[in-house]
């Protein structure tokens, strides 16, 4: 096991990006370790037969997020590359949202990407050598509406991986930030079902437009989730040090094209794409 990568990933469960990344690690000759909360688990019993090992882990929790760690480390003495991919969505007006579903968007996202960090350097450190791959997203960039939450905890993980690409290169590892853009996974139908029992009250009129920005990376168009996990496995593995930024995926290209807009062109473009060119 020594000369193999250790990959350990958050965020696992059968139907998601994270599953994939697992497999596409994994037919790269990496010693890939699986990992979700305890109800997800049985969403990753498949996973052994390709020789991954799966482990308990939630990111809201230390003594979780340790005790992971330590299991790893002690099979195999090292953590090569971490992939801090664990996230939940969220869709609304930010006017409306709850301040507590909010605030677990953001612990989750965010603070449970430091969390593993905060767990994982320690040991990189000691090698000197190490790549953490933070998962944002193309609207951590361009943020939308009806998605601002999740957008804004996106945005949070790109300014820490720039932050971080700078302060852990003295030791030796490597950040690296993806980016995907409409990459097709259960996350726009668990984004859906989080809707279904919502009452909006200022915003009732918009309910089938916000529905719709729920659906909006689940186009027929949009990314096969085992497509861009392999690009992001080659590319992190392939090159050293691996590319600062991985951006890649389905309406790319637009929030590219956006990213670089007057910002009365953004506007302009959402409100019409997202039902926001009206008075009520």
């Amino acid at each position: 096991m020594s000369g193999r990568k250790v990959v350990l990933v958050t965020g696992c469960a059968k139907g998601g990006i994270g599953y994939e990344y697992c497999r596409a690690f994994a037919k790269k000759n990496c010693q890939v370790f699986a990992t979700d909360i305890p109800p997800r688990m049985r969403d990753m019993s498949d996973l052994p037969s390709h020789n991954i090992e799966t482990l308990e882990l939630d990111v809201l929790s230390d003594e979780s997020v340790a005790s992971a760690v330590d299991t790893i480390m002690s099979k195999c003495g090292h953590i090569d590359v971490l992939i801090n991919n664990a996230g939940i969505g969220i869709t609304g007006p930010l006017a409306e949202i709850p301040l507590d579903a909010f605030k677990k968007n953001w612990e989750i996202n965010t603070l449970g990407s430091l969390r593993l960090i905060h767990q994982v350097v320690p040991y990189m450190v000691l090698r000197r050598s190490g790549t953490i791959v933070n998962i944002g997203s193309v609207v951590g960039r361009v943020p939308t509406p009806w998605a601002g939450s999740y957008c804004a905890s996106k945005a949070a993980v790109h300014a820490m991986s720039h932050v971080l690409r700078l302060e852990l290169k003295p030791f030796g590892i490597n950040v690296v930030l993806v980016q995907p853009a409409a990459i097709r996974s259960n996350f726009g139908s668990a984004s859906l079902e989080k809707l279904a029992n919502q009452d909006w009250k200022l915003y009732k009129e918009f309910k089938e437009v916000i529905a719709d920005r729920a659906r909006a990376s689940q186009s027929g168009k949009s990314t096969d989730a085992g497509v861009f996990a392999r690009h992001v496995a080659e590319k992190v593995l392939s090159s050293s040090p691996p590319p600062k930024e991985i951006i890649f995926g389905h309406m790319t290209l637009l929030f590219a094209f956006l990213s670089w807009c007057p910002l009365w062109v953004r506007d302009l473009f959402f409100s019409f794409r997202f039902g926001l060119n009206k008075r009520v």
